[in-house]
């Protein structure tokens, strides 16, 4: 028996006309489905009987990287250490936040390769975590990270030391080396606010360990100017081409 199948991109660049690299950016754009499902492999077979078809609203541009916004829940290893279930795992279309949907990207399995985290968090930590394809964010938030400000809540139980609050805002060591000032304040009885760059891991237990408190909870809520807002535990969204951090 012969094997009538064509490469997707051949097919669709035979449909449309257009060129082959065109029908290639169609296809790894995810505006070509076959067989009622969407195909991002300009290189798949496809047969003569299978039903191909252009979305139409499709556009032959390059896909631009994405950076992703992740809310990493407590026990997911974004980064530091090789404890966990690495966090990236948890970012697929059933997981993007349903406002999201159709906003801004569309999801397309390209977005989770080549990704770099940009701003590690320690497993036992929830909270905000970034992934990137855009070297512009990796290199704001991984080779200039010691310049951007990260937003912490952290629970903790026990009695803090006299003159605890202001050793934590300046004047406790970590690693041999002083501790650069930072804003901490309390949000409630149990629950402090770090304001900090350049924030090391295990630092804010130390500290906190140092006045006399024990950590039993972290979560991140902003990085730089960006905060976690709405974006609930195990979910994740785009940034939007307006957003900054």
């Amino acid at each position: 028996m012969t094997d009538s199948s064509i490469r997707l991109a051949k097919r669709v660049a035979e449909m449309i006309p257009c060129s082959r690299a065109e029908a290639e950016r169609y296809i790894a754009g995810g505006w070509v489905s076959v067989d009622g499902a969407v195909a991002e492999d300009p290189g798949m077979r496809v047969l003569d009987a299978q039903d191909v078809v252009l979305h139409p609203d499709a556009r032959a541009d390059e896909i631009p990287p994405v950076t992703i916004l992740l809310h990493k829940p407590a026990g997911y290893n974004a980064g530091i250490g090789s404890d966990g279930t690495p966090a990236l795992n948890l970012v697929t279309a059933e997981t993007l936040l349903p406002a999201d949907h159709g906003k801004q990207q569309r999801f397309l399995k390209r977005h989770t390769a080549n990704l770099t985290i940009a701003s590690p968090l320690e497993t036992m930590a929830s909270g905000l975590v970034v992934y990137t394809q855009d070297f512009r964010v990796a290199r704001k938030l991984v080779e200039e990270g010691m310049r951007v400000e990260n937003e912490y809540i952290v629970e903790t139980a026990g009695a803090i030391a006299e003159g605890g609050l202001a050793l934590l805002n300046h004047g406790l060591p970590f690693n041999g080396k002083p501790i650069a000032p930072m804003k901490v304040s309390w949000q409630n009885e149990t629950r402090l606010r770090f304001a900090a760059k350049g924030v090391k891991p295990g630092q804010l237990e130390h500290m906190c360990r140092m006045v006399g408190l024990k950590v039993v909870g972290m979560k991140r809520i902003r990085i730089g100017r960006l905060p976690m807002a709405g974006l609930p535990a195990g979910q994740w969204r785009y940034l939007h081409d307006y957003e900054r951090f």
